[in-house]
C-alpha cells in the first residue's frame, strides 16, 4: 500500500469517529426509549373508521387499533372518541406488516375503567346505570364496560320488592321488571383483582333523605301507610311535613316497625297483626342517618306497669303455651302478660324428654311465678302441671324443700359453732383450758344436782297429794258417820249437828286448797329450774 492510500484511510476513520462521537452525545442528551411489547403507551387519536383506530405516538410513529380490539376494549365508549382524544394502549407488536405499531386498548382501557370507578367510589359520585339482568339476589348493571351487582338490600324504598308472604319467586318477578331501565347508583366497592363491583341505589338518595329526615326528631308522631310486611316487622311510608301536601311517592320516607315494637304482647308473625295498605300512627324511637325506627306499641298503654296488682312472685297461675323453642316455652297468663319457662325447668324434672313431649302449644297448664321484672317485661315461670293434684304436689315439694333447707341451715350453724369453739380453745393458754375444763365439769355437776332436786320435788309433791287425798277421805267418812247419828237425835240436836257438819266441810276444803297451792308452787319451781337448764 502506498503512502497516499494510508493517509486517505486514516482521514476516513477520523471522520467516522467524529460522527459516532456526535451521535453518542446526542443520545446522551436526548435518550430514545425503545418500544417494548406489553408496555403501555399514550397517544392521540388522529383517525377513526369502521375497521381501525389510528393513534399518533409521536417519535414512535403511528399506532393502530383494529376493529375487534375497538369493540372488545372500549365498548360503547368508542362512540365518544374523536380526533384529538387521548387514550392509553398496550403495545402488541413494535412494527406489524403494514409498518404500524400494533396496539391493544382492551387491557389498558379496563385498567383506566377501574381507576375511574375507584375515584368515583371515593367521591361518592351519583351515576346512571342501566339494568342488564336480574337474579334472586339482586340486579346486574354496567358501568365503564365493567359488569357490577346491586343487592336487593341496596334498592331504594321506591324499588324495594315488598311481598307479604316473602315468596322468593314473587320477589324475582318484581326484580325482572326493572331490566332495561336506568337507575341512579353510587359505587360501594370496586376491586379490580377480583373483578368485584358493588353498587347501591339507596345511597344515591342518601343526601336527599337526610335533608327530609332533618324535619323530624325522636318522639314525633307520624301518620303513614304500611308499605310492606316481612318476617322481622313492617315498613311504613310517610311524608315529611314540607312535602305532605304534594303527596308524591318519590318524596316519601320509609321507616321500620320492628316485630317487637308492633305491640306489647308477643307476636310470632307480623302478618297476623298488620297488612299492606293499613293506615297507622307510629312514634319515632330512633334516627340513624337515613334509618328511621318506629313504634306502634309506644302509643298504647303498657300493661306491665300494673302487673304487680294481678301477679306476685310465688303465685301459682293458669297459663296458655304460646310458643315452644330450644330455650323454653313462652306462656301467656292473659292477653297481654307473658312469661318464659326456661328449658332447664323441664330438664331437671323430665331428663329424658323434650319440652314438646311434656307440654303442647295452645294448651293451658299450671305455672308458678319464680321472678318478675316489669321494667324489662320479663317473667320467669316454673312448670307445675295440670289440675289441683299437680298444685298440691308442687306445694308439698316446696314445703319439703324448705324443711331440708332449714335442717341444712341448722346443721351448718351447729358445725360452724363447733369449729369456732375449737378455734377458740386452740388459742387459749393451758391455764385457761384447764379452767374451762373445770367449768365444764362444774356445769355437768350442776346439771346432775338439778336433776336430783327435780326428782325429789316431784316425789314430795306426789306424797303431799296422796296425804291430802287420804285426809279428805277420812273426813268424808267421819261426816257420813255423824250423819247417821244425827238422824237418831231430836230436831235441835240435828240442827246443831248440821252446823258442825258445815263447819267441818269448810275446814276440809280449806286444807285441801292449801295443799294444792303448795303442790302447784313446787311444780312451778321445778319448771323454772328446767328452763334455766
Amino acid at each position: 500500500m502506498s503512502e497516499e492510500q494510508k493517509i486517505a484511510d486514516v482521514d476516513g476513520q477520523d471522520e467516522e469517529n467524529v460522527t459516532v462521537s456526535k451521535m453518542e452525545e446526542l443520545l446522551k442528551e436526548f435518550p430514545v426509549q425503545s418500544l417494548q411489547e406489553g408496555k403501555k403507551i399514550k397517544g392521540v387519536v388522529i383517525a377513526i373508521d369502521k375497521h381501525a383506530l389510528f393513534v399518533d405516538l409521536g417519535e414512535y410513529g403511528t399506532g393502530i387499533v383494529y376493529g375487534k380490539e375497538i369493540k372488545d376494549g372500549i365498548g360503547d365508549n368508542r362512540k365518544k372518541l374523536k380526533q384529538g382524544s387521548e387514550i392509553v394502549a398496550t403495545i402488541i407488536d413494535q412494527e406489524n406488516e403494514e409498518g404500524y405499531v400494533e396496539l391493544s386498548v382492551k387491557e389498558a382501557m379496563m385498567e383506566e375503567a377501574w381507576n375511574d370507578l375507584r375515584e368515583k367510589m371515593s367521591t361518592r359520585d351519583v351515576l346512571s346505570a342501566k339494568i342488564l339482568d336480574a337474579n334472586k339476589g339482586g340486579l346486574m348493571i354496567e358501568i365503564n364496560s365493567v359488569i357490577g351487582f346491586m343487592p336487593v338490600s341496596q334498592l331504594s324504598a321506591e324499588h324495594y320488592p315488598r311481598v307479604d308472604d316473602g315468596d322468593k319467586n314473587k320477589i324475582f318477578e318484581i326484580l325482572k321488571s326493572y331490566v332495561g331501565i336506568d337507575m341512579r347508583i353510587v359505587v360501594l366497592d370496586a376491586i379490580e383483582d377480583e373483578e368485584k363491583l358493588i353498587v347501591s341505589e339507596k345511597e344515591a338518595y342518601k343526601d336527599e333523605e337526610k335533608e327530609a329526615i332533618s324535619e323530624f326528631k325522636m318522639g314525633d308522631i307520624v301518620e303513614g301507610e304500611i308499605s310492606g310486611v316481612v318476617d322481622f316487622g313492617a315498613f311504613v311510608k310517610f311524608s315529611p311535613p314540607s312535602k305532605k301536601s304534594e303527596g308524591d311517592e318519590k318524596d316519601k320516607l320509609e321507616g321500620l316497625v320492628h316485630i317487637s315494637q308492633l305491640d306489647w304482647k308477643l307476636i310470632s308473625n307480623p302478618r297476623d297483626f298488620v297488612k299492606v295498605g293499613d293506615k297507622i300512627k307510629a312514634k319515632i324511637i330512633d334516627i340513624n342517618e337515613t334509618r328511621i325506627s318506629l313504634s306502634i306499641r309506644e302509643l298504647k298503654n303498657d300493661p306491665w306497669v300494673n302487673v304487680g296488682e294481678n301477679y306476685k312472685v310465688g303465685d301459682i297461675v293458669d297459663g296458655t303455651v304460646n310458643k315452644i323453642n330450644h330455650f323454653g316455652a313462652f306462656v301467656y297468663l292473659d292477653q297481654d302478660i307473658h312469661g318464659l319457662a326456661h328449658v332447664s325447668e323441664f330438664i331437671s324434672r323430665y331428663p329424658n324428654k323434650n319440652i314438646d313431649e311434656v307440654i303442647v302449644s295452645g294448651e293451658v297448664y299450671k305455672w308458678q311465678i319464680m321472678s318478675m321484672d316489669p321494667n324489662e317485661h320479663r317473667m320467669g315461670l316454673k312448670f307445675i302441671g295440670k289440675g289441683e293434684k299437680a298444685v298440691k304436689e308442687a306445694e308439698k315439694e316446696d314445703t319439703d324443700s324448705e324443711d331440708k333447707e332449714d335442717e341444712s341451715d341448722s346443721a351448718k350453724a351447729t358445725t360452724d359453732k363447733k369449729k369456732a369453739d375449737k378455734k377458740s380453745d386452740a388459742k387459749k393458754p393451758a391455764s385457761a383450758k384447764a379452767t374451762a375444763g373445770e367449768e365444764d365439769d362444774k356445769s355437768d355437776s350442776d346439771k346432775e344436782d338439778n336433776k336430783k332436786e327435780e326428782k325429789k320435788d316431784k316425789k314430795e309433791t306426789k306424797k303431799k297429794t296422796a296425804s291430802t287425798k287420804t285426809k279428805a277421805d277420812k273426813e268424808e267418812k267421819k261426816v257420813k258417820a255423824d250423819k247417821k247419828k244425827t238422824e237418831k237425835k231430836p230436831a235441835s240436836a240435828k240442827a246443831t249437828a248440821g252446823e258442825e257438819k258445815e263447819t267441818k266441810k269448810k275446814d276440809v276444803k280449806t286444807e285441801a286448797t292449801k295443799d294444792k297451792k303448795s303442790a302447784s308452787t313446787k311444780a312451778t319451781v321445778g319448771e323454772e329450774k328446767e328452763g334455766e337448764k
